[in-house]
């Protein structure tokens, strides 16, 4: 009985002490869209996810609060738009995990709901759910996934293309950035559309490769013939944007390989003092358009990122035009690009004055100046030249060479009458400044070989627009990937990423 009175008095203690006091939690507030806020705190379960932390490095660097947004004052009635740059940083997930379709992509947002809230996505309450709402539901569909990609104007995905480049240029030193992108080389991609007309093996009544006859499966692709050079072709080549009798014939050609329905991306590209290349713009156009097409409006964009004009550039033999030398050449550098023969376009030379020369030596007779608003894709002074000793008087001499155009009224040509044209014909491609400058040309198929690895050459979109978003999601991607590998080699005290 004395044994038992003890036992009855501790447990009459224990049930009247007052517990200590818990220390006191601070609640975080629900942050509807984390992803614009990164200083501000997360739950411990977001931020402690594995997932998050991996885009938190990746793609946290973007200026995702100054992300242009669709406006919200339209005078159409209807609800308020989900924000766009959940959207967008969702897209660069899919491509990042290597997901092919919008629905692959729902499926691995389910899977991580931590990724789902700081993505930002409207959450929608449920008390008894883990996470305090609904995963499935919060998710957008596969068919609203694909909508906003196709509707999200570009001019935001360039934003973040601009972003990039601004973050990796933030990592140089003052004078590195004084020439960053004064050594530019550019380059275009042929993409398939995900149309039959591109398969072989599928059986088409109408035909495959009547352009007039749009597939169904792509409104907005193109017929298009990619050229398997990037080099100067013989003086005997023919050089036509489609097939002809001079040359390959069309029943050679391989359709999905040398002919097909797709699209051309066009792009520009740099590199960093560690060798890191950087993707400075890109131009996604249908595939009938010329690669020449694609210069002016990539080049706007260098300028606007730059702030400059870039002083040398590399090119492939389609980018063998007169303007492109003079573009380099006014900003006091030159251009690498092949000479293209063409056929009986040979190169030409000139007196010291920038008169032509004729196949004897002599300096030939200027005709006239005209304005070619037909050769080109552009406007541009075209000149023309006649014998010398034909023009303007005769002088009774025989041609020295004894050409078979003088019995005949004498030779005669024309050529642009433009500094770039002279540019063209004197440059000395066998020098060693030249041909270090053209191996330069590596930069932008090490960037080409990123892109491909990211499916670019086979988007398994249906729309143009699309096709168009999503390319610049893979060079925003390409910038942020070697972002990280440079702060990587940074902290780990490297001073090449690997």
């Amino acid at each position: 009985m004395v044994a038992v009175f003890p036992d009855f008095i501790n447990r009459l203690v224990v049930r009247f002490r007052r517990p200590p006091p818990c220390p006191s939690v601070v609640a975080i507030p629900d942050d509807p869209c984390p992803l614009i806020h990164p200083a501000a705190p997360l739950p411990a379960w977001v931020a402690d996810d594995p997932v998050v932390q991996k885009y938190r490095t990746l793609i946290g660097s973007l200026p995702w609060d100054q992300f242009p947004e669709r406006p919200t004052d339209h005078p159409w009635p209807g609800p308020t738009p989900h924000p766009r740059v959940s959207f967008a940083a969702a897209y660069l997930v899919k491509l990042q995990e290597d997901k092919r379709y919008m629905s692959d992509l729902r499926t691995y947002l389910i899977e991580h709901p931590a990724l789902v809230y700081w993505l930002g996505f409207a959450r929608v309450p449920d008390p008894t759910a883990p996470h305090g709402f609904q995963i499935a539901a919060s998710v957008p569909t596969r068919r609203q996934l694909g909508t906003v990609l196709r509707t999200l104007p570009n001019s935001a995905l360039q934003f973040l293309l601009s972003a990039s480049i601004q973050v990796l240029t933030e990592t140089l030193t003052p004078e590195e950035q004084a020439t960053f992108g004064d050594t530019i080389a550019g380059d275009t991609q042929a993409l398939l559309a995900w149309v039959k007309e591109n398969n072989p093996k599928q059986y088409i009544k109408e035909g495959r490769l009547d352009k007039t006859r749009q597939p169904a499966g792509d409104p907005d692709c193109t017929l298009g013939v990619k050229h398997r050079r990037n080099t100067g072709v013989p003086d005997d080549a023919a050089d036509h944007p489609a097939p002809s009798t001079d040359a390959k014939p069309a029943s050679k050609l391989q359709v999905g390989v040398d002919i097909f329905w797709g699209y051309a991306s066009g792009i520009v590209v740099t590199r960093l003092p560690d060798e890191t290349e950087v993707v400075l713009a890109e131009r996604t156009r249908p595939f009938n358009e010329s690669d020449p097409s694609h210069f002016r409006p990539l080049m706007a964009q260098v300028e606007e990122r730059l702030g400059r004009q870039p002083r040398f550039g590399t090119w492939d033999a389609a980018f063998d035009a007169h303007y492109v030398y003079e573009y380099f050449d006014q900003a006091g550098g030159f251009a690498a690009v092949p000479f293209n023969g063409g056929g009986k376009r040979a190169k030409r030379t000139f007196a010291p004055d920038g008169t032509p020369l004729c196949a004897a030596g002599l300096a030939m007779h200027l005709n006239c100046i005209y304005q070619d608003r037909t050769s080109g894709l552009e406007p541009y002074p075209r000149a023309k030249y006649d014998c010398p000793l034909l023009r303007p008087t005769v002088t009774g001499e025989s041609c020295p060479c004894g050409d078979a155009h003088f019995a005949k009224g004498g030779c005669s040509t024309t050529i642009a009458n433009t500094r770039g044209a002279r540019i063209r014909h004197e440059l000395d491609r066998e020098s060693d400044t030249y041909k270090k400058m053209y191996a330069l040309r590596t930069m932008v198929e090490r960037i080409n070989s990123q892109a491909e690895a990211l499916d670019i050459l086979r988007p398994k979109l249906r729309r143009g627009q699309a096709i168009i978003n999503r390319n610049t999601l893979t060079y925003v991607l390409i910038n942020l990937r070697a972002h990280a590998r440079r702060c990587a080699a940074a902290t780990e005290g490297r001073t090449t990423p690997i």
